[in-house]
């Protein structure tokens, strides 16, 4: 009595391994493919959004870049988030004047990131390359923390940006130095 039951599930479970298989390799082989190759053609489509061009465009055209000023007053370190910025609206500016797609972002000590960004790069897109260089390092490791500003030097690279750092921060925000200040004049008085 147990062998037909036990030769009837050896069958189902034979059967259905065997047949189980194809179909998993079949389906493994053309579903990631098809995923891949669309998310390639996303990438890589022609999505143009008004006014935002690509940099060497740019450059092949001699069209000259205008940098936001309002980078040179962010006070923002660089090992923390871009959210620590005081004044939220500087972020949703764009970066440069005309808007790019991407624009690399380069340190004087050689290290280079990029900005990306379809829409046009943003003050909050170069903060948020920068911040993901350096998220990892502590305080101390850092000699300049503070973004002072950005440069755009034709002579040198009309693709990139040159990031001045300082160690002190400059501009609206503080940090947590503006509280010492703002404790040490309430001792003083």
């Amino acid at each position: 009595m147990s062998e037909p039951l036990t030769l009837s599930k050896v069958d189902s479970a034979v059967d259905g391994l065997s047949s189980s298989p194809p179909t998993k390799e079949h389906d493994l082989a053309s579903s990631p493919p098809k995923d891949r190759g669309h998310r390639r053609g996303s990438s890589r489509s022609s999505v143009s959004y008004p006014g935002v061009r690509n940099i060497t465009e740019l450059e092949e055209e001699g069209v000259e870049l205008q940098l936001a000023v309002e980078t040179q007053s962010t006070g923002w370190k660089i090992n923390t988030s871009s959210s620590t910025v005081e004044d939220k609206e500087i972020l949703k500016k764009p970066l440069t004047t005309p808007p790019v797609r991407k624009i690399d972002l380069h340190f004087p000590l050689g290290l280079e990131v990029t900005a990306r960004n379809m829409r046009g790069v943003t003050i909050k897109d170069a903060l948020d390359a920068i911040h993901k260089a350096f998220k990892k390092r502590s305080d101390d490791e850092l000699d300049a923390a503070y973004l002072k500003g950005f440069q755009w030097d034709k002579e040198e690279s009309w693709t990139r940006l040159i990031v001045h750092l300082t160690t002190q921060p400059t501009g609206q925000i503080g940090g947590g130095g503006g509280g010492k200040k703002k404790k040490s004049k309430g001792s003083d008085e």
